[in-house]
């Protein structure tokens, strides 16, 4: 009988193997939280700057305490920040302008592909690009805008957190769509 039982039982434990060894086991992949965006709604910046233009309602401006005219639009629900900062021109377009695209081309390393779009508004006398840096780069969305002449604002926006494109994309899509709101909507003050 109690050989009967030993055997009963060792028995059991070379059928849990054998079944056990049939199955393969794959990991499930790795996902992301779900990300909830905000309605898209536009407030006014005019605080004396030599330029405004509409900000998100859901993002706040955060003047730069040392430059002058250079500010940090926040966007705390997304913990990212697009830096802002002004020139003045005299003179030195073309020196601000190469400046800007070395900026940009400084994520070459990290970046799978740069596409620039070009962007005129002839009533208000706005011009610029558009950078989309494509892939794991620590900027993704750079712009430059200027009159040409006198004023020359430059933008870049990065998130505090490692870049990664995946988790990143659908935040990056929402908030480039607040940049080109802001680049439609930028005044000159003369």
């Amino acid at each position: 009988m109690k050989t009967n039982k030993i055997l009963f039982i060792f028995l059991c434990i070379m059928m849990v193997f054998v079944v056990s060894c049939k199955k393969h086991y794959t990991p499930r992949p790795y996902a992301y939280f779900r990300i909830d965006f905000p309605e898209k709604e536009y407030k006014s910046f005019n605080q004396n700057f030599p330029y405004t233009f509409e900000i998100p309602s859901y993002a706040f401006m955060q003047p730069d305490t040392i430059n002058a005219y250079w500010a940090n639009l926040v966007f705390p629900l997304n913990h990212a920040i697009v830096y802002l900062t002004y020139k003045e021109l005299h003179n030195d377009f073309d020196v601000h302008m190469e400046e800007s695209r070395e900026f940009v081309y400084k994520h070459t390393v990290k970046a799978d592909a740069i596409e620039e779009s070009v962007f005129v508004n002839e009533d208000d006398k706005v011009y610029g690009i558009l950078y989309d840096i494509k892939g794991n780069a620590a900027s993704s969305v750079q712009f430059f805008i200027t009159d040409s002449t006198k004023h020359f604002l430059r933008g870049s926006l990065y998130f505090d957190c490692p870049p990664n494109k995946d988790s990143l994309d659908p935040v990056i899509i929402f908030i480039r769509e607040d940049i080109v709101h802001m680049m439609e909507t930028i005044k000159w003050d003369n």
